[in-house]
Formats: C-alpha cells, structure tokens, sequence
C-alpha cells in the first residue's frame, strides 16, 4: 500500500490555492461537529468507492482524505487501492491536529 502523509501545512496551502479536494471520512455527527472549511463529508462507514470516484472527476482538484487523526482515512487509501483506485494522499493529523493548532473551524 501506498501512502503519502500530508501535513497541516501542505492542507492548508492547497485549500488555500484551491487544488485540494479534501474529503473528511469521518462519521456524520463528527463532521457536524466541526470540521476543516472547505472540507466534504464522505464517511468511511458507507464509503461509496463509486460516488467518490465521480465526485473527484467532477471537482477536478487533487484528492486527499482527512479524519480525526490519520487511521481511518489511511483504512480508506487502503481499501481504495485494493480494489484499484489509485487514491494515495491523506491528512496525517486529521481534524485533531487541525483544531488543536487553532485553524480555522467551521
């Protein structure tokens, strides 16, 4: 498996030149919760590998996954590349390094 962290950094310069997609697989009433802006909601517990992919060749900009703190969204890169998405980037520090940095929340 392939896997490239990001860190908060390299996040938040993408959002802000808007070439990063970043999709949240955190659950539902996490996201609602707080999450980083400009953040999408795509829950690893009905990761839909099909809506996904057509979400990414829709928006066009560079996908990396994000959760609370780097395990889920590198369990969603796993399942991903084995069945043949070639999705590599997640957010190594998730939301918790995001939010205890003092980032923005939305």
């Amino acid at each position: 498996m392939t896997i490239v962290d990001w860190d908060r950094e390299a996040v938040k310069r993408g959002l802000a030149e808007g070439s990063v997609l970043l999709i949240d697989v955190r659950e539902p009433h996490e996201f609602a919760q707080g999450h980083i802006p400009g953040s999408i909601s795509h829950p690893l517990s009905t990761f839909d590998l099909d809506r996904l992919q057509a979400l990414i060749a829709e928006d066009g900009r560079r996908p990396v996954l994000s959760c609370a703190a780097g395990v889920r969204s590198a369990r969603a890169l796993d399942y991903a590349q084995s069945q043949g998405v070639p999705l590599t980037e997640h957010y190594l520090g998730g939301f918790k390094d995001w939010a205890a940095s003092g980032e923005e929340i939305a």
